[in-house]
């Protein structure tokens, strides 16, 4: 596998290039589903080089957290700069302009100060009723198919369409129980056959047309879909790894003493052949599916090499500012819990690198990140002015952190995830500290007395096997104070 290497970086600060005239570029890589699941973030099993190679030239973030664990809010965050508890939003179907009609968006304000702001593959979530926002864009999007087979046997004989897949819970009202797809496929075919190598191929193409216009600025956001389900990725890319190898979670049950209704099971994954409706998934199909996000993960780290590749290639990444961003992490069986929407570990923490050439240092950071801080980073970083927007830019500017890892901006990340209890809709605030992680649950406005909490410490318990909340009063009443801070969650809008 032919391995990116990064070009020779110019020796100039980028304060001196920002003032030169010569406005960085940005290349923005947002990955559906992607947890930590790479080489750089110490997994020995993951064949990820590409994304590796990117790493050791930036600061990877050690401690990234999403702001809520599902596509469309935590999408929301990183282009709104706000939270999920502040515009009221934590389904799939919501447009965050019904929150903020006059909201500017991260790609908006870039365009507004003279930067070509194109897309494709997957940045706002679109499907479920949610659409694309074309005012940030100066091109039209172009967006690409999340669920698709290349084998017709895998598509339910045929029968499922891209449409019923992706928009199912709309589709299941209409039309009761729709024909399900295979949870994974692994056909010798190329790279192209599935949108990830579509899509870069053409961030390539915009690539070159952007070399063409040396006096426009770009910020390209480049949206790849695996390891989304279903886990389709060339044959080549399951063979990287062997099976056996990959080891189950230790733990699958939830953690002692948490509320019944923090977790899950397999809902998503249950949409997919053969998973069951409900129950606990056999060791042989728990490896299959390990497998199958591991193979999408070297497949998607494979497309991106490929951009960042002809990124060097072109002469343009000493003026680019490259991001990765996952846009919340997966359960892999632990708690006996798949895919995302819960408020642990393994659903909300993701992987986090920026590089930015002339003021990163390259190296890694226990600084507390989440994804609310890229808006007010990337605009730091290419020299604009503060925004001055209609909603609230509510996360820290990690420049500082950029320019030498070990400086902090902030003491913790914030996060939430709604669930119902007894009836009603409740919030689960969570503050993650480095060492823990307070969730609070309860109907917003409500008084503090009656929530539910949970305690997390992750030096003790890396793998949550116990909620100690009530073993720690004086964490808890530490940690509460800081969420106190916050303003009450906003209810879902409707």
């Amino acid at each position: 596998m032919k391995v990116w290497k990064w070009p020779c970086l110019a020796l100039w600060g980028w304060a001196a290039v920002v003032a030169a005239g010569a406005r960085p570029n940005v290349l923005l890589i947002s990955v559906d589903d992607l947890k930590p699941t790479l080489g750089c973030y110490g997994d020995t099993l993951a064949k990820t080089p590409h994304i590796d190679r990117l790493a050791s030239r930036g600061v990877r973030f050690d401690l990234a957290f999403c702001n809520q664990a599902v596509c469309a809010p935590s999408r929301n965050a990183l282009m709104v700069g706000a939270r999920s508890t502040t515009l009221g939003i934590y389904d799939l179907a919501t447009h965050f302009r019904r929150s903020i009609p006059g909201a500017v968006t991260l790609l908006q304000y870039f365009k507004a100060h003279g930067w070509r702001t194109e897309g494709m593959g997957k940045i706002f979530h679109i499907g479920h009723g949610n659409r694309d926002d074309a005012v940030s864009w100066s091109v039209p999007f172009r967006p690409d198919k999340v669920v698709e087979y290349v084998n017709p046997a895998n598509a339910a004989g045929g029968r499922l369409t891209r449409e019923e897949a992706y928009f199912s819970n709309q589709r299941l009202n209409e039309i009761g129980r729709l024909p399900r797809g295979r949870a994974w496929e692994m056909e010798e075919v190329a790279d192209e056959a599935y949108a990830d190598g579509r899509i870069a191929l053409e961030g390539i193409r915009r690539l070159r047309a952007a070399a063409e216009r040396p006096g426009e600025p770009f910020f390209l956001a480049l949206g790849f879909v695996k390891p989304h389900l279903p886990f389709t990725a060339p044959k080549k890319y399951w063979d990287l790894y062997e099976r056996e190898r990959f080891p189950l979670a230790r733990r699958q049950t939830p953690p002692a003493g948490a509320p019944p209704y923090a977790g899950k099971t397999l809902g998503e994954l249950n949409q997919y052949d053969p998973i069951p409706e409900r129950g606990r998934l056999d060791p042989d199909l728990q490896r299959l599916l390990i497998h199958g996000y591991y193979a999408c993960v070297s497949y998607v780290d494979a497309q991106i090499g490929r951009v960042l590749e002809e990124l060097d290639r072109l002469g343009l990444a000493t003026n680019t500012l490259v991001v990765v961003w996952g846009d919340h992490g997966w359960h892999l069986g632990d708690h006996g819990m798949w895919t995302k929407h819960t408020n642990y570990e393994q659903a909300n923490r993701i992987p986090l690198i920026l590089v930015a050439p002339g003021v990163a240092r390259p190296g890694v950071t226990r600084q507390v990140a989440e994804t609310v801080d890229l808006y007010p980073t990337l605009v730091e970083l290419a020299g604009l002015p503060r925004p001055e927007v209609p909603q609230p830019l509510e996360g820290e500017s990690l420049v500082p952190v950029l320019r030498d890892p070990a400086v902090r901006v902030s003491d913790h990340a914030y996060h939430a995830y709604p669930r119902r209890r007894a009836g009603q809709e409740v919030i689960g605030r969570a503050i993650r500290t480095e060492r823990y992680r307070l969730v609070e649950w309860k109907v917003p406005g409500a008084p503090g007395e009656t929530a539910d909490v949970e305690l997390y410490d992750y030096e003790e318990d890396p793998e949550e096997t116990r909620n100690l909340a009530a073993e720690r009063p004086e964490v808890v009443a530490h940690l509460r104070s800081i969420l106190n801070r916050y303003p009450e969650a906003r209810p879902q809008i409707h």
